[in-house]
């Protein structure tokens, strides 16, 4: 019989260190209560000197821009709204970065999830997720790295990838693909932009919690997820976001083309 493995506390917050003072970060899929609003608010906390958030749902993102300006200053928060299968959508973001000194972290949160078997799954279903969670990646990290390279800035790409792409889950065909394909393209990335003094990583969350996760998933799905990991729970998307921002800091500066996995996920 496999031991119960009960649910650790979720460890204090960890304030802000400057990891990221005078930098303007760049995160797509940045509104809501997810990863990419946990680092949002983290790359504030570090010090950035101004953060672009965007997301696909125009309401959700004027509300994040509005908290996130009242609590830490509206010259320290802009926002747009970006659809990353949209190429222009991406120029336009970076577009938005360069008005307050141009991208220096790119965060490529932007990911579509969704359940269906191999039997079932439509060409559209397939398609879908590849173009968002892959594809729109790509489109990410080819736009970031060249504005970079034409701003003579030497700076750092961080993809969200997904234990997925490494351990098979049912149902999970489309996404696992799309997470794989993130985790090569940040390593075959990395070593194009390299002579050009940026890095790429990537980080591969396996379970973090958050209310979206929570609607969509059934109680007994979210128990069983809980007991795969070493500590009986959840990831807290903030921690997710520290190692992002890590990933993302001076602290990394000998780090490209890897991928950290963020999970407690026992053998």
């Amino acid at each position: 019989m496999t031991a119960v493995r009960p649910e650790q506390p979720v460890p204090v917050y960890v304030e802000g260190h400057g990891l990221l003072r005078g930098k303007v970060v760049v995160v797509t899929a940045a509104a809501g209560a997810g990863i990419g609003a946990s680092v949002t608010r983290r790359a504030l906390e570090e010090g950035a000197k101004a953060v672009v958030l965007s997301d696909t749902h125009e309401r959700r993102v004027a509300e994040a821009h509005e908290a996130l300006a009242a609590e830490f200053g509206a010259d320290r928060v802009l926002s747009t709204v970006t659809d990353v299968t949209d190429e222009v959508a991406v120029q336009a973001l970076l577009d938005l970065a360069d008005t307050v000194g141009g991208v220096d972290v790119m965060i490529n949160n932007a990911g579509l999830g969704g359940t269906a078997s191999v039997l079932e799954m439509t060409d559209d279903q397939w398609s879908k997720v590849l173009d968002i969670t892959l594809t729109g990646t790509f489109r990410s990290v080819r736009a970031a790295s060249n504005r970079m390279i034409a701003n003579g800035t030497k700076g750092v790409i961080v993809n969200n990838a997904s234990v997925i792409g490494w351990r098979a889950q049912e149902g999970q065909a489309h996404y696992a693909a799309a997470k794989a394909g993130v985790m090569a393209l940040t390593r075959c990335a990395a070593l194009d932009v390299a002579p050009h003094g940026i890095r790429v990583n990537a980080v591969s969350p396996s379970l973090a919690m958050h209310p979206f996760l929570a609607k969509v998933t059934s109680d007994e799905l979210l128990h069983e997820l809980k007991q795969r990991e070493a500590f009986g729970r959840a990831a807290e998307p903030w921690e997710v976001a520290n190692v992002m921002v890590f990933l993302a800091s001076d602290y990394s500066s000998y780090l490209t083309g890897e991928v950290i996995s963020v999970s407690s996920q026992h053998a």
